[in-house]
């Protein structure tokens, strides 16, 4: 059969109108050939989400987002989204906008909730937005930022006082005390010279006096050696001390010639006549030796003897 040139247009035409649909919901992420159910969510604000952003559940895509408009008087938007995957999940679960990676891009999950009733087409799911990382950068840094207004506040404060004490006195008195300090740590440079110099100039007095100094250590050392005999030294006198200390107890005591010379009046003044009696007679002796010692062929009467 022969077709006629106005059906063969005809053909044509529902032929590019079918493909433009086709095409049309492809870019929209719309497979016309899969049935899918169709979901909501309602949020303040959808972050950017548009026509055609991916639907996942547990980072698998499962769909995509079909329309979004205003809802209400209050600035909301409904988002309505389509799931082609046969997953069951319930009708408490979450629909929660997430940023995919680094350069922003945002998709829509489906976080599922365990529940009695099961989500079906038309249902509305509820909303959530996940923090991103410009808000979880902006929450670590928000005490961080507190910390240094706060530092900066007491840097400020500080300065404020610091320039308060030092005043234009205090501070030539400052530099007046370095330079002080400079002419000091100068002088004792100069001083350690001085020393360094002596010491070069005196090195051979220095080892000698050394060498005596290490020579006296072993004279005492030798010294040490003969404590042993100053302990015999020393026991000997105590042994003196202990005979003396005996001697003198017998002569309190009343015992022993010694007290008899020490008290006894006595036997003192008989010494002593004993005594007179020696020297006269040696005194005798010296003027009349003849008297003593005398020689005569014819003898000779004794003379007798008389006290002068």
């Amino acid at each position: 059969m022969k077709l006629s040139h106005e059906i063969k247009t005809a053909l044509l035409v529902f032929s590019g109108i079918f493909l433009f649909i086709v095409m049309i919901n492809y870019l929209k992420s719309n497979d016309i050939f899969v049935s899918d159910r169709s979901f909501f969510a309602i949020y303040d604000d959808v972050e950017g989400v548009s026509t055609g952003t991916p639907v996942t559940i547990s980072g698998f895509n499962v769909g995509s987002v079909q329309n979004i408009s205003f809802y209400g008087d209050d600035a909301k938007l409904l988002l309505k989204f389509r799931v082609e995957n046969d997953f069951e999940f319930s009708s408490n679960s979450i629909a929660q906008i997430y940023e995919t990676g680094l350069i922003g891009g945002k998709a829509l999950a489906i976080i599922p909730v365990n529940g009695k009733n099961l989500a079906i087409s038309g249902d509305t799911l509820q909303s959530d937005i996940a923090p991103g990382l410009t808000e979880l950068v902006n929450d670590k840094l928000s005490p961080l930022q507190e910390k240094i207004e706060s530092m900066v506040v007491s840097a400020d404060s500080l300065l404020i006082a610091v320039n308060s004490v030092f005043d234009l006195e205090t501070k030539q008195n400052l530099t007046s005390s370095i330079k002080n300090f400079s002419a000091t740590i100068e002088s004792a440079k100069k001083s350690v010279d001085v020393l360094e110099e002596v010491l070069g100039n005196n090195e051979n007095r220095l080892n000698s006096i050394i060498v005596n100094a290490d020579q006296s250590l072993k004279n005492f050392s030798n010294l040490s050696e003969n404590f042993d005999e100053l302990d015999l030294v020393i026991e000997n006198l105590s042994k003196s001390s202990t005979n003396i200390n005996s001697i003198t107890s017998e002569i309190k005591s009343g015992n022993g010639l010694v007290n008899k010379v020490v008290y006894d009046e006595v036997f003192v003044e008989s010494l002593d006549q004993i005594s007179s009696n020696i020297n006269l007679l040696l005194e005798d002796l010296r003027m009349n030796p003849k008297r003593y010692v005398h020689f005569s062929l014819f003898g000779k009467k004794n003379k007798t003897y008389s006290k002068e």
